[in-house]
Order: C-alpha cells, then sequence, then structure tokens
C-alpha cells in the first residue's frame, strides 16, 4: 500500500492522499492536492508537447496511464488535451476485449488525435500501426505488460519511425520503478531470441520481481 502510494502520489497529487494501514485502519500518512483540476503538472506540460510535436507532423499519439481504476488519471488527461484543441478518446475496461480493435479503428474514423488507455487493456493482440507517437505516464512494474504496450504501433507494415517516451519525476519512486524496468528488461532483451508467450517472468524467478526490489530500495 504504501509503495503504490509513493509512485501514484507524483501523478496524483491534484487531489489529496491519505493513506489508511490495511488492517487496523489509522492514518499512515497524509497530504494535501498540490495542483488543483486544471492546472497541469510538470509531466502533463511535457505529454502536451510531445503530442503537439506530433500532430504538427502529422502523427496521432498513444498515451498510457496505469492509473484508470481507484486514482483515475485518464480523466484529467483528456481534459486537459481537450483545452489544447486536440480530439481525444479514452480506451476504458468496459470496451470489450473483442471489440477494442473495431473501437480504435472507430477513433482513426473520427481523426482522434490521440488515445488515452491503461497498457493493460492493449498488450497482447491489438495492432496500433496509426499510433506512432507512445507516451509512457508510468511505466508500472510488470515487464511484459511494458515490453507489449510499447510494441503496439511497431509492427508488421509500419512505415513510419515509432518514438516511445517515457516520463518520471526526479527523486522519487517513479525513477527507481524506470531504473528497475530497464534493468529487467535489458536482460530479457539480451536472450529474447524466440521467447515463449509466458516468456518474459521465468527470466526472474530467482530473482526478485520489480516490486519486490523496488520495496527494498525504498525500505533501505
Amino acid at each position: 500500500m504504501v509503495l503504490n502510494a509513493l509512485l501514484a502520489w507524483p501523478d496524483c497529487c491534484f487531489r489529496s492522499e491519505t493513506v489508511m494501514h490495511p488492517h487496523r485502519r489509522y492514518v499512515l500518512a497524509s497530504a494535501p492536492a498540490l495542483f488543483d483540476e486544471i492546472t497541469p503538472m510538470p509531466k502533463e506540460l511535457e505529454m502536451i508537447e510531445l503530442c503537439r510535436k506530433a500532430k504538427t507532423q502529422g502523427r496521432k499519439t498513444l498515451v498510457y496511464s496505469v492509473y484508470s481504476g481507484t486514482r483515475d488519471t485518464t480523466a484529467r488527461l483528456k481534459a486537459l488535451l481537450e483545452v489544447e484543441g486536440f480530439k481525444v478518446a479514452v480506451l476504458r475496461a468496459s470496451v470489450e476485449a473483442a471489440k477494442r480493435e473495431d473501437w480504435l479503428l472507430e477513433q482513426v474514423d473520427r481523426n482522434v488525435d490521440v488515445v488515452i488507455t491503461n497498457p493493460e487493456l492493449v498488450k497482447t493482440g491489438l495492432d496500433m500501426l496509426e499510433f506512432p507517437t507512445i507516451v509512457f505516464m508510468q511505466s508500472g512494474y510488470n515487464v511484459y505488460t511494458l515490453q507489449q504496450a510499447s510494441r503496439r504501433s511497431w509492427r508488421i507494415g509500419q512505415k513510419h519511425h515509432v518514438d516511445v517516451h517515457f516520463l518520471g519525476y526526479e527523486g522519487c519512486a517513479q525513477m527507481e520503478c524506470l531504473s528497475l524496468m530497464a534493468k529487467k528488461i535489458s536482460v530479457s532483451q539480451s536472450t529474447s531470441g524466440d521467447m515463449p508467450d509466458t516468456g518474459l517472468d521465468v527470466l526472474n524467478q530467482s530473482g526478485d520481481s520489480v516490486e519486490v526490489a523496488l520495496a527494498k530500495q525504498l525500505l533501505g
């Protein structure tokens, strides 16, 4: 719970945060909101600039946020982009997996500039050739999901360079997480070849998961 709060706070500090003990239900920590609902935070300003650059080049952008449930940030990102004149759609879990490809084609027909979604929703089975610019607002700590989601546009038939951007705030748990993910991905890519569908997690059975390794760093 503490780990999730530390990872989420930099992206969710537009609302107050209270961390409760999961069993005894007393307050472990609390913090007031640092931004209002309409003022972009630094990472959001960078995302807007990346989307603006892509649009001037005639490219569509795919924006990933791992916070689409209790700590939802997708509605905020959509609102901030629309204020800047972008046409935006949000792919949510309520769209059935079998219908997501049709949903995406519909958004392309509507000529949207940006699609926002959780990487878990598109990590397998979707070709998103129309979105060659990808922006991760957070990485999460699932190596398989990250690698699959980052390749949604880098598929057979893609004729454009695919740009993948990872955004993080220096000096916080997010950068520790990104650093650990980079190490895990480096290992998996160095041995990938023909990997089974269940592949990447097999490499880490003898060591800590990214989540456990990150928790150990924070406690240290």
